[in-house]
């Protein structure tokens, strides 16, 4: 078990809402130079959640789930930033209004630019929304330290989560952390040279389609945890040979130049402290139950590798 320092992290409530689906309101152009109309950023999107392809949508950017505001007076603008900065994948959600009030859900992410917290419920959660239902994040996660690896730093992650994930210490302070892809480094775009990692998230380009099979790019789901090489996150988002970071799939891939699916960082280091091993059911959903996961039928004996 990984010693943190959960016990000092302070525990916030936060307040937020589904924010509505935006749109901007006339042609996008994609990466080839072709218009296009399509769904894209918020809303409460009943048909796509944790656990599914982020690729194939007849959209651009899409959130799975329910995405979340906490401006309840101007919805259609950017919310404060403590929600999305004390939110952390994994933490619970509760609705306490409406007719789903009671039921609960998991933070898949944020993603900036729509500035949207991500939350997963089930579909039969999110046809009993509205946009005026009121939702309370747990939030718990920023701040956590691994106090025997001090090189290595956690960003966005509930503890109750890290405890989850299995994550496997090797010796010589290395971590063993399972994901379902790995990213080369020149394929992050949109989102480099942020100051920091803790709102928001960046793109894994997927327009280069060799690229994208070499490396299987458009396999990952909606919160698939994956590793961006040669990438340091520790200090906002920037190139560096060796560094590894850690993050969770939570928008759809796109069509706009500089833009993929969606990550947001969970965990960082800047040299090869942290060992991606390749587990195709690394992801949210499969960890917590929840998504996709809960529709599949169960497999007699079913047994994961230890990673």
């Amino acid at each position: 078990m990984l010693k943190t320092n959960e016990k000092n992290l302070v525990e916030f409530l936060l307040q937020c809402q589904p924010g509505p689906p935006k749109t901007r309101g006339s042609w996008s152009v994609d990466h080839r130079g072709e218009p296009f109309l399509l769904p894209s950023i918020g809303g409460v999107t009943l048909n796509v959640q944790a656990g599914d392809s982020a690729f194939g949508w007849a959209g651009d950017h899409v959130e799975p789930g329910v995405s979340c505001t906490a401006d309840t007076h101007k919805p259609f603008d950017h919310p404060n930033n403590s929600l999305q900065i004390y939110s952390c994948v994994g933490n619970t959600a509760t609705i306490i209004s409406g007719e789903a009030k009671g039921e609960k859900g998991i933070v898949l992410g944020h993603h900036g630019g729509s500035e949207h917290v991500i939350v997963d419920f089930s579909r039969e959660v999110k046809e009993k929304l509205t946009y005026n239902d009121t939702i309370m994040v747990h939030a718990k996660g920023q701040g956590l330290k691994l106090l025997d690896y001090p090189d290595i730093v956690p960003f966005n992650l509930a503890p109750e989560l890290l405890k989850k994930m299995r994550i496997r210490e090797v010796g010589d302070n290395v971590l063993e952390v399972s994901v379902t892809t790995v990213v080369p480094a020149a394929c992050m775009g949109s989102g480099v040279g942020a100051s920091h990692v803790a709102k928001g998230d960046y793109d894994v380009m997927t327009s280069d389609e060799e690229t994208v099979r070499r490396y299987g790019l458009d396999k990952m789901r909606f919160g698939d945890f994956v590793a961006l090489m040669d990438h340091d996150n520790r200090y906002g988002r920037a190139y560096r040979q060796g560094a590894v970071s850690i993050g969770v799939v939570v928008h759809s891939d796109c069509l706009v130049a500089g833009h993929g699916p969606g990550v947001t960082t969970i965990m960082t280091c800047a040299s090869s402290l942290i060992k991606p091993v390749i587990n195709p059911a690394a992801n949210i959903a499969d960890i917590l139950g929840i998504g996709t996961v809960l529709k599949a039928p169960k497999k007699k004996n079913r047994r994961k590798k230890d990673i």
